[in-house]
């Protein structure tokens, strides 16, 4: 059985569309989306394309998916959330019909499935137990080993931070997606993982950036130049996007 898991879209429908091309080729018996689908800026798009999907697909809820919902529902957010936070998230769910609210309503936290190779895998979005604690390879392990002291499968598949990593704490093996329409790595792509027998392959498709900026300058998305310039034709390294969540965690 081969998995593919794409997490961490964020309403990057060009990005999207150039990995599930890909999967085409490799055709893998499942696809897990791991959550934050919507927040970005084509939502309803990258959604849509989703649920056209003839392959299995299972879901699972990010953090943002759960403020979006809210947001749908006149829910007030977090007072932690930043005014920019704020606004893309009213924004997102502003586009949503119904149809795409109760979607978001039955949204699984986690997912569990054996893989051939690996055994029993969780997927979930940032931490077994919450969708947006940050944790780090640089995070201390006394605290690490507090996050995952009680998970029962020895893989956990996650994302949230967008940086692709894979770690030991303990006995789990702790593995980070990557993102693929959002990412923190040495270049610009679409970042997403391949489960198999053969173990867990890191992989990245490249798509046609500069277009795809482009056209993400031409909606009406809050920070649709900030979006192209800093998260689509170029992106944050993985050893920026640490420094700021260690510091973040700290606070």
């Amino acid at each position: 059985m081969k998995i593919a898991a794409l997490y961490d879209i964020h309403g990057n429908v060009f990005a999207l569309q150039a990995v599930l091309t890909e999967l085409e080729e490799l055709k893998p018996d499942l696809i897990v989306i791991g959550g934050d689908i919507l927040s970005g800026p084509m939502p309803v798009q990258t959604l849509e394309r989703l649920l056209q999907l003839s392959a299995p697909v299972q879901f699972i809820r990010g953090n943002c998916d759960r403020e979006v919902a809210l947001a749908y529902d006149g829910i007030p957010l977090r007072p932690g959330m930043s005014e920019k936070g704020r606004e893309i998230t009213e924004w997102v769910a502003n586009q949503l019909t119904t149809h795409h609210r109760e979607f978001l309503e039955q949204l699984p936290a986690q997912y569990s499935h054996s893989v051939e190779g690996i055994g029993e895998v969780l997927f979930c979005h940032a931490t077994p137990g919450s969708d947006d604690v940050i944790f780090t390879p640089m995070t201390d392990l006394q605290r690490l080993e507090e996050i995952f002291e009680n998970v029962q499968q020895r893989t956990v598949i996650c994302g949230h931070t967008h940086i692709q990593f894979d770690m030991r704490i303990g006995e789990t093996r702790v593995v980070n997606a990557g993102s693929v329409g959002m990412p923190y790595a040495d270049e610009p792509g679409a970042y997403w993982l391949l489960l198999g027998p053969e173990g867990c392959e890191f992989r990245k498709t490249s798509y046609d950036v500069e277009a795809a900026a482009r056209e993400i300058q031409k909606s009406l998305y809050p920070q649709a130049k900030e979006f192209a310039d800093e998260n689509v034709r170029k992106v944050p390294t993985a050893e920026e996007a640490i420094g700021v969540f260690e510091k973040l965690r700290n606070l």
